[in-house]
């Protein structure tokens, strides 16, 4: 057949043109190519010669700046361009068809077009990022001459009277306009960039963000396509596969993402709606998110309401395929002459849509729209979301830094709730603008989609849509419900935990005293209700899963029923599979539609706390608002002016976040200079109107050490907080001096913003920094000086210990300090600043006698005084007062005296008589308390031990962190690579495992028996629509061609007359079948859904089991060497992921996988040429799921990891609340969280930008199969029986394209939760101790140790194989009922000894013999229950005195009492509420630390051994507790052998025999008497130094 432009038709002369140039048709048509053939020559030799060369004027890192106006304007009619030309092509191609002969003018010129409109769009992205303006006059040419061109086409259709009615006249008015306005873009550019016909250009600068070459989140940045399609986080994504990605490579925000701004736009939306005339109206939260972040969501939703629409394409053009299938070939000859003019055919519009392959077209162009369309409406709610969160995050900060201290402590605001505020109810309502606009796009989505069922199926679609309907609330309730068991679940688990943390901090005790059973049952019993509520939560989840699944099932079924008895027979397989895909898409909103609601009450809830917390009181008055300066004086009206804080310690760059510094106090100049603070008649408060301090009258001289002295409780604190302004005042003022370097003058006043003052708080407060950023907490950093404040301190020592020194992380997360080392490094913070005030409350009494001498005399008297500086000291060592400049007395909440010591000792003698006493009952203690092995150096060696083995584990035994580790220190690329991209196999068995194999044979079977069963119904369907399509034979395509509006009935009634012997058979059998099949469907579904959670949950409850028996039973050098806080994330996180995270998603996982499957498969079994176009793209999928797991995993824990600390950080300032004020450090922390709060978020878009990215392909990829799928389909099947088959093969490819993405991301997931399989798989591979001994327990005699005979013979003790022996061959015997005294220096071996006694350690060599039984062959329970010990720490448990002194419940009432008693605490506890009952909190706080001791002594006591080993067990009592229990052991245990590790040794003076260690070795063993003659024997020396 010829090729020829005009085509060579018989009768026509193609090239004549006697009626006129133009008035051909072929010569217009041919016009139009000179445009696009003009461009294409002048661009290309640009494009790829003259690029090379060229570089851009201005150097900028990104090639992603976009530098003309209209830009996006342009790509969008550019892409309409496109598909209009697309659709001119398809009318082309089709019109050909009817010619005889091939007239190349159809559809040349649009195929041209097309070529040429892609290049200018690429050859205009070249020049735009690369700026050279003078080449866009190539592209202005082109539309002008492709606009005249088409215009001259149009008229000459419109003198010829082609109408609206004709297709090609549609197109052509189209593109003239599309050319017209792209003529109008390129205008514009010129007026703005003035490059031509101008004097001078204008030049143009890059966004601030693009010139900062941190900004690595391009997407605001780059141009349309990248936008939509995410094409800039490639070189992120596939790099991921090098080299992991770290915080460097995610950058920064681009700054209108930063929380600041985000902060700023919504404060301002907050602050206007509090107006003048209603100032104290509380502003609605909800209204100022509209208003700040109204206009994204506005355009998420328009986008998402065009992919709702755009998705319903699908339905309708399988319905068009299968029903135009075949009747493609048969043209009625007719219409031909009709449309001719210019010798060619022209067809009517809807000609063009009843042409199957176009249809396939539309199909795919339609899909790849619609998925943009929804990520882009994704994106545009994830990063609104992730904007709200981060401006929600800076105003809860705000508020906390202004927080009233009494709201903290009168517990109106409590750490917990602060902590949820910031992790639960801002995430709460983040997710909840993720998604809101599926609240509005819902109901639309619904609405369409009934209207077109109803318009397929007629009314029997109106019972399936019901059914979908009224199954709704049914999911609504499911889902309140699983919120309902989720809440309660956490309740257990949380009391888990709190169980769990207690055992493992007292670990060490409950070995002892082989409690540890006990405590595990308890563990085991809540985590046996946590497992009820989870099975609920299980049977739920699976319930909506099910819903999910049957739904559309329950819904195909009741519409084919009624539709079969309506109609008397099923339906055409068009409207069938129509219907089909119709349901899937229905069903999605519905299941969603109950999570939104869900969130949206979730929301309410979250704002109404928000709402609460940010109308809480705030220090001082509000007056900041009004920014109103001219407050009267008094310290009651604090000031709060929007200045900044001036701060000689701040350098420049926090200025920009001083936005809201408050100066919060402004002083009078007062009439002497000398004194720094003044309070006058000051009545103050803690919020409620009883004032705790009254009358205060004081003065503070400048430059002096002022003492402020008073029993506990009379008000010291308190005094000091006032004067910081921190308590409410009721009456009087708080005076600062002026400070002669910074003085302003302010409406006539002397207005001072007073210097920051160094405060040490009490309780000691630290960051979660090292300890260097905890000294100099944001001053520079100077040598000398820091050195200095480190010896006063006496911290030395302890830095040593610490693994890496100074640098070390310390607080909630780092290494945990004892009390003394934590108070004395808050000291050194408040000696470090260059303040001229320092506020000291309490600094000793968290320290020993030779460190408190050494602060006061290096750090208070020199260090301080030296420089000058006034110093506030509150204390209780009175021996301290001879060095005091100024005294104040407090009793009772008020002044008591105030003056120097003489002034006291002359005028109130009452008053120094009484302090006189004192002192000497406090020197003697003195003298009995400078011991050699201070409390200082206790904390240190416990220190020291946790180091000492944890480096020792570090060699031996890697954590899990460092097994990977190991495995990429070979550079070798591809290991690496390998290794991240595999899928941990070996875990996810582990796990399937440990659920039970029944339980997994029984989910794998019942997943695919499921899957056949689905698959089964739709071929079913298929055959029985089709087998309708063959009983009506050959009349059926006159039916197709009836306008859609007769039903179907009509068609069929008029066959009624030749009823043919196939369809009565028909109708018989196949809707029972069809019943029966959909019946087993949804029961499977049940099964399965039920299936998996359970297995999920066997797994759990069998993991948590094994894991919680392994620690607890765990050797005790276990829990030296493995932080605390890496066992609690066993039990908290990751068992919580075990929990309920892994069982839905490998739900997910193996549905959409099975889903994915089943469908290529029928589409491959309908026609296997499919097969060969499934190989590219399943290779292009395994690539895309590779890159994006890794980059995801990575991500995702970069996500985690920038979580915690913003997090801690909260919680912190919190804390530390009155120090950071005293300090006037708010600005600080302010850009602390800031960059904290940025550096989360930043992650947190890249994870959700990765998503996008993934989705996007693969739904694209989706489009593809779907497009393949159709045309395969449609050339190959040639058979009209083949309709249903047909409809059935594209209704599964557009399933696919809903699963891919979930297959992809659910693997992702699923990897990233089997790490936490992984991790307590770790765990469970620890040794256990060896608790049978050789001996059976039966054999020990019942009052086994009877004497407490104890021989100890060449004992070698070490803590580990792999360490060396810290005791060798030692020595010894005690005869029964002695009282024997160990001492020695620190690390001597002592403890290691006593814990020998319990086998807690490993013995190598040698043995312990007790009353004649060796005790390596006992079982460690009866062991252990025999002996008494008391521990230097004193460890209590949360639950009833009772539980504490015998959980085991074995004694009476009376002998506890009498434990009681001895131990000096009787009357105690008989004052308690509920006496022996009362309630002990967490770690016994609610009792002192010298009673806690006490109640171990009766603890070990109410357990009648004769043998007690007391380690260390005076070191944290004062001195009148410590004579209370000497007095007790010589009494109460006068007939026991008492083992008596010391640690001053004038407690072990009275022993019958003293042991002197040294390196693990018995240096002196002897009579205290003996020992002492010895001058220069080490006891002797020891016992020197003591007095």
């Amino acid at each position: 057949m010829a090729l020829s432009f005009c085509g060579n038709d018989l009768n026509i002369n193609a090239y004549s043109v006697e009626q006129g140039v133009l008035n051909n048709g072929c010569f217009v048509d041919a016009l139009n190519l000179v445009p696009h053939v003009f461009l294409l020559f002048i661009t290309f030799p640009i494009l790829f010669i003259g690029w090379g060369s060229q570089s851009s004027k201005v150097q900028i890192h990104h090639n992603t700046w976009l530098h003309f106006p209209g830009h996006n304007l342009r790509w969008i009619l550019t892409f309409s361009l496109l598909f209009v030309h697309v659709c001119e092509f398809a009318e082309g191609i089709v019109s050909n068809k009817m010619m005889q002969t091939n007239h190349l003018h159809l559809f040349m010129p649009a195929f041209m077009g097309f070529i040429a409109a892609t290049t200018s769009v690429v050859y205009y992205h070249n020049i735009e990022t690369s700026n050279f303006p003078k080449l866009l006059l190539v592209l202005f040419i082109y539309w002008v001459l492709a606009f005249i061109t088409k215009s001259i086409k149009l008229w000459k259709f419109a003198e010829y009277s082609v109408g609206l009615q004709h297709l090609r006249f549609c197109i052509t008015a189209l593109l003239v306009i599309l050319y017209g306005l792209l003529m109008a873009v390129e205008i514009n550019v010129i007026r703005v960039r003035k490059y031509v016909f101008f004097a001078n250009p204008q030049k143009v600068k890059p966004p601030e963000d693009l010139q900062d070459l941190g900004v690595r989140f391009l997407q605001p940045f780059v141009n349309l396509l990248s936008k939509a399609t995410y094409w800039w986080m490639n070189p992120l994504i596939i790099g991921a596969h090098k080299r992991p990605i770290e915080l460097k490579k995610i950058g920064k925000l681009p700054i209108a993402m930063r929380a600041l701004t985000n902060y700023l736009r919504l404060k301002d939306a907050y602050e206007d709606q509090r107006t003048a005339e209603d100032p104290d109206r509380s502003p609605s939260i909800w209204r100022s998110m509209y208003r700040a972040f109204g206009r994204p969501i506005l355009l998420s939703s328009t986008f998402r309401y065009l992919a709702d629409l755009l998705g319903f394409a699908g339905p309708l053009c399988i319905s068009g395929i299968v029903k135009y299938l075949n009747t493609d070939n048969e043209v009625p000859a007719t219409d031909k002459s009709k449309e001719t003019y210019f010798g060619v055919y022209f067809m009517s519009s809807t000609e063009l849509l009843q042409n199957t392959s176009v249809l396939a077209v539309l199909l795919f162009l339609a899909l790849v729209l619609q998925r943009t369309f929804l990520q882009a409406s994704y994106y545009v709610t994830i990063e609104t979301g992730i904007n709200l969160r981060g401006a929600l995050l800076a105003m809860i900060y705000n508020k906390i830094l202004r927080l009233s201290t009494s709201n903290m402590s009168m517990g109106e605001m409590t750490l917990g709730q602060i902590n949820n505020l910031v992790a639960i109810e801002t995430n709460q309502l983040m997710w909840f603008l993720f998604l809101c606009p599926n609240l509005w796009a819902m109901p639309v989505q619904i609405v369409m989609g009934v209207i077109l069922l109803y318009y397929l199926l007629g009314s029997s679609a109106l019972v399936g849509a019901s059914v979908i309907v009224l199954l709704a609330p049914v999911q609504y309730r499911i889902a309140t419900k699983l919120a309902d068991t989720q809440k309660s679940t956490l309740e257990h688990s949380t009391d888990r935990l709190k169980k769990t943390t207690e055992i493992l901090k007292g670990i060490k005790l409950l070995k002892l005293y082989a409690w540890e059973n006990i405590f595990c049952d308890s563990v085991e019993e809540t985590r046996g209700k946590e497992l009820t509520s989870l099975k609920t939560f299980a049977f739920y989840t699976s319930m909506s899963i099910f819903m999910n699944a049957a739904i559309p099932i329950a819904a195909v079924l009741s519409t084919f029923v009624t539709h079969h008895f309506i109609n008397k027979s099923g339906p055409s397989p068009s409207e069938a599979f129509a219907a089909l895909a119709l349901f899937h898409i229905l069903v999605t909103p519905l299941f969603l539609l109950s999570t939104v609601v869900r969130f949206a009450v979730k929301a309410l809830v979250s704002v109404q706390k928000l709402g609460e917390f940010l109308q809480s009181d705030e220090i001082g008055d509000d007056s900041w608002r009004n920014g109103d300066m001219s407050v009267s004086l008094e310290a009651s009206k604090k000031h709060l002016g929007a200045t900044k804080a001036i701060n000689r310690k701040q350098p420049m760059r926090y200025q920009m976040d001083n936005y809201e510094q408050p100066t919060r106090r402004q002083m009078r100049p007062t009439e002497t200079e000398d004194v720094a603070v003044k309070v006058s008649n000051g009545f103050f408060t803690w919020g409620s109107n009883l004032s705790t301090l009254s009358d205060i009258n004081i003065r503070i001289p400048t430059g002096q050490l002022t003492m402020i002295v008073g029993q506990v409780g009379c008000g010291k604190s308190s005094l000091l907080l006032a004067m910081l302004g921190e308590m409410q005042s009721i009456d009087g003022r708080v005076h600062w001096s002026e400070l002669p370097d910074c003085e302003r003058v302010h409406e006539g006043n002397f207005s001072k913003n007073r210097y920051s003052v160094a405060y040490a708080a009490q309780k000691s407060w630290l960051l979660n920094a090292t300890v260097e950023d905890n000294i100099t907490f944001g001053s520079p950093f100077n040598k000398q000086r820091y050195k200095t404040v480190i010896d006063t301190c006496s911290l030395q020592l302890d830095i040593d210990l610490l693994p890496f020194g100074d640098q070390t992380e310390i607080g909630e997360r780092g290494i945990n300090l004892s009390g003394g080392q934590r108070q004395r490094i808050c000291v050194a913070r408040a000696l470090y600043q260059n303040t001229n005030i320092v506020f000291l409350d309490d600094p000793f009494s968290a320290l020993d006698i030779h460190l408190s001498d050494h602060l006061m005399q290096e750090g208070i008297l020199k260090f301080l005084q030296d420089d000058k500086r006034t110093v506030v000291l509150v204390t209780h060592k009175l021996q301290y007062l001879i060095h005091a400049d100024w005294i104040i007395a407090m009793k009772d909440g008020t002044v008591l005296r105030e003056g120097t010591l003489k002034d006291i000792q002359t005028h109130d003698v009452e008053l120094y008589d009484h302090w006189k006493t004192l002192m000497n009952r406090q020197d003697q203690g003195l003298e009995k308390d400078i011991q050699q092995d201070s409390q200082t150096t206790l904390e240190r060696k416990t220190l020291r031990r946790a180091f000492y083995s944890r480096e020792a584990k570090n060699q031996v035994d890697d954590e899990d962190e460092e097994e990977e580790e190991e495995e990429e220190e070979d550079d070798n690329m591809s290991t690496t690579t390998n290794r991240r991209s595999k899928i941990p196999w070996r875990v996810c068995w582990c796990y399937m495992s440990s659920g039970g194999f029944f339980m997994v044979f029984l989910m794998v079977s019942s997943k695919l028996l499921k899957h056949s069963v689905i698959v089964a119904i739709d071929c079913w369907l298929a055959s029985w629509t089709s087998s309708k399509n063959q009983s009506t034979g050959a009349d059926m395509s006159n039916g197709t061609d009836m306008s859609s509006g007769t039903s179907l009935a009509t068609v069929i009634s008029s066959n009624a007359t030749l009823p043919t012997p196939g369809a009565l058979e028909n109708k018989d059998y196949y809707l029972p079948v069809f019943i029966v099949l959909c019946a087993a469907g949804i029961t499977l579904c049940l099964l399965t859904s039920l299936t998996v959670e359970f297995l999920g949950l066997s797994a759990a409850t069998n993991l948590h089991h094994n894991l919680l028996n392994k620690i607890i039973h765990a050797p005790i050098r276990f829990f030296d060497i493995t932080p605390l806080g890496q066992i609690l994330n066993r039990f908290s996180a990751d068992t919580n992921i075990i929990d309920q995270h892994i069982p839905p998603t490998l739900e997910s996982l193996t549905r959409s996988t099975l889903l994915c499957l089943s469908a290529i498969g029928v589409i491959s079994f309908i026609t296997p040429s499919f097969l060969i176009s499934l190989v590219p793209l399943a290779v292009a999928f395994y690539f895309i799921q590779k890159y994006f797991r890794v980059a995801s995993k990575d991500l995702q824990d970069l996500d985690d990891s920038t979580q915690l600390p913003l997090l801690c950080h909260f919680s912190e300032t919190a804390e530390g609340l009155t120090t950071i004020r005293a300090f006037r450090h708010e600005a600080r922390f302010k850009q602390r969280m800031l960059e904290l709060t940025d550096t989360n978020n930043t992650a947190y878009l890249f994870l959700s930008a990765a998503n996008r990215w993934l989705e996007v392909r693969t739904d694209y990829l989706g489009a593809v199969i779907v497009l393949t799928a159709a045309v395969t389909l449609i050339w190959t099947t040639k058979s009209p029986s083949t309709g249903g088959l047909v409809g059935l093969g594209l209704t599964y490819a557009l399933t696919v394209t809903n699963y891919l993405n979930w297959v992809v991301r659910n693997l992702a997931d699923l990897e990233v939760q089997m790490a936490a399989v992984k991790k307590v798989n770790s765990f469970l591979g620890t040794e256990s101790e060896n608790y049978e001994g050789s001996m059976d327990a039966s054999q020990v005699p019942e009052n086994w140790p009877q004497d407490g005979e104890i021989k100890i013979q060449d004992l070698c003790v070490r803590y580990d194989p792999m360490l060396k022996p810290v005791l060798k061959h030692v020595n010894a015997y005690i005869k029964p009922g002695q009282k024997v005294g160990i001492c020695g220096r620190t690390g001597s071996g002592k403890s290691s000894l006593s814990l020998a006694f319990f086998n807690m350690v490993d013995i190598f060599e040698g043995k312990i013999v007790i009353d004649g039984i060796d005790i390596c062959k006992l079982p460690l329970q009866t062991l252990r229950s025999r002996l008494s010990i008391i521990l230097q720490d004193p460890v209590l448990f949360s639950g009833s005195i009772r539980f504490n002194l015998d959980p085991e419940r074995m004694c009476t009432d009376d002998r506890l009492w009498e434990a009681l008693e001895i131990a000096q605490l009787k009357n105690m506890v008989k004052a308690l509420p509920g006496g022996i009952d009362a309630v002990v909190t967490e770690g016994g706080e609610n009792f002192s630390v010298g009673q806690r001791q006490l109640f171990c002594l009766a603890r070990a006591f109410v357990r009648k051994s004769s043998i007690l080993i007391m380690d260390e067990a005076t070191a944290s009592i004062d001195m009148a507790t410590e004579n209370i229990l000497q007095k007790v052991v010589m009494t109460a245990f006068a007939d026991r052998t008492v083992v008596t590790i010391a640690h001053r040794v004038h407690t072990i003076l009275t022993a019958d025999l003293v042991i002197v260690m040294k390196r693990g070795n018995i240096l002196e063993y002897d009579k205290p008497e003996t020992l002492l003659e010895q001058e220069d024997g080490m006891f002797a020396s020891f016992v020197k130094a003591d007095m």
